[in-house]
């Protein structure tokens, strides 16, 4: 329901190479280090977001979406659904063309605020999960 495949298609092949994953430290135990590195994989330019503005597969971190000083396409979220609403607001407000929340992380209110504001979005899913299949 938030994320038919034609609007995961148009997230993963035409709204842009730039993600920032909101989430992404250098834990390797976290599923958003693994879910970036296939995004790498696959040509994406990822963005870690995270308090610890660490590097992350080679790339700048910085501490929130407001402190990245070029334009970001997609905002990929890996926070608790809790805080999720929060960050979709922010993507709106630096331009992003999309918002994707990960596997488990669902915020209604946020999807219906996002959609409005003229973004696509996709909860509920992993892009990891779904851009192999795109074949």
């Amino acid at each position: 329901m938030y994320g038919d495949q034609a609007t995961v298609r148009t997230i993963l092949t035409e709204s842009g190479d730039t993600w920032a994953v909101v989430g992404l430290s250098s834990n390797q135990a976290r599923a958003a280090y693994g879910v970036a590195d296939v995004l790498q994989r696959f040509g994406k330019r990822i963005v870690p977001v995270h308090p610890k503005a660490e590097t992350v597969h080679g790339e700048q971190g910085y501490a929130s979406l407001a402190d990245i000083p070029f334009p970001v396409d997609v905002v990929d979220v890996f926070v608790n659904s809790e805080l999720a609403g929060r960050v979709a607001d922010e993507a709106v407000e630096i331009g992003a063309k999309a918002v994707w929340f990960q596997l488990g992380v669902v915020d209604e209110a946020a999807y219906e605020r996002t959609r409005g504001a003229g973004l696509e979005m996709v909860m509920d899913k992993c892009p990891a999960i779904e851009i192999p299949r795109l074949g």
